[in-house]
């Protein structure tokens, strides 16, 4: 079992391809378990939801196989997107903030292979995330992009580094940033230079970091070498959930493969290949599809992400 730590969220998404009329299930964790529960895994899912979307919060459970410990809030979460090119850059708009999880519970974490934290309004708190790891010591992956954002009086997102953030990455086994929130976190511009973010996040002391790059592939970074991953090419639909779904991917083939960090990474970039070629949670994923496309990848020798350090 694994258990996924962020509140969910019920999102307006506009891309240049799709405009859903409703409100689509979504959130870090959420997106994480969505995966998670296809490729067979038993998932469980922390989170505060509100009355305004229970009922259909979990019907939602029930559809697509995801156990969850509900936390009672005074409104759900969720967020109005807009994406204005085809390289996941969007505007970001809050329209529902969940309550914080507050109160940790051993008993979410008994017999859990790993633990994924991943919010999306700082709503696990620093000082939260300590309290697990002192509970828990199995595999802890963190998704940073929840720990990172503030919202401003017109409910506008913005990021931010925030005093402690070190320290709280220290806790994790896996720090996995995109290329914005890598450059947030360092100062590094990750399109020019993946490979100093990931060098300055592992000196606070996450055994493994990973910097995704969009259609450029990701880089991963266990203190002695650095792996590059492909991306696996597909006609992008809707970004919405990339980063989540690849830290569902990277968990279970880390699990299954012993700690192979490359076939970890291959098996991740296929496994966002499948949400982004669609939108929203009803999409259609199994070990079986991720697999062939993992073997393309697996395929490629000495592939190089395209940043400016490598002479891109």
């Amino acid at each position: 079992m694994i258990t996924a730590i962020g509140n969910p969220v019920y999102d307006l998404i506009k891309t240049k391809k799709v405009k859903p009329e409703s409100r689509v299930f979504s959130g870090c964790s959420t997106n994480a378990a969505l995966a998670l529960s296809r490729l067979g895994k038993e998932v469980q899912l922390v989170g505060a939801v509100g009355d305004d979307f229970k009922e259909q919060f979990e019907a939602d459970l029930k559809k697509y196989g995801i156990s969850c410990i509900t936390i009672p809030s005074n409104e759900t979460g969720g967020f109005a997107l807009d994406y204005y090119d085809d390289f996941g850059n969007r505007t970001l708009d809050l329209i529902g903030r969940a309550d914080n999880i507050e109160k940790i519970d051993k008993n979410w974490f008994e017999n859990a292979e790993a633990v994924l934290v991943g919010p999306i309004l700082g709503e696990v708190s620093f000082d939260a995330i300590k309290e697990i790891r002192s509970i828990y010591d199995g595999l802890f992956f963190c998704d940073p992009q929840g720990l990172i954002r503030g919202a401003d009086e017109k409910g506008r997102i913005y990021h931010e580094k925030v005093e402690g953030i070190e320290s709280a990455l220290s806790q994790f086994d896996i720090v996995k940033p995109n290329e914005v929130e890598g450059k947030i976190l360092t100062g590094i511009d990750c399109r020019e230079d993946p490979y100093k973010a990931a060098e300055i996040i592992h000196s606070w002391g996450p055994k493994i970091v990973i910097v995704t790059l969009a259609e450029l592939g990701s880089v991963i970074y266990d203190g002695d070498n650095f792996i590059d991953i492909p991306p696996y090419e597909i006609d992008l639909l809707d970004s919405t959930g990339a980063g989540d779904t690849y830290m569902a991917g990277f968990t279970f083939e880390y699990l299954k493969s012993g700690g192979d960090l490359r076939k970890s990474g291959c098996f991740a970039s296929c496994t966002s290949s499948v949400m982004i070629e669609n939108s929203g949670p009803d999409f259609s994923m199994d070990e079986q599809t991720i697999r062939g496309r993992q073997e393309t990848l697996l395929a490629i020798d000495g592939y190089k992400v395209k940043v400016g350090c490598n002479g891109f």
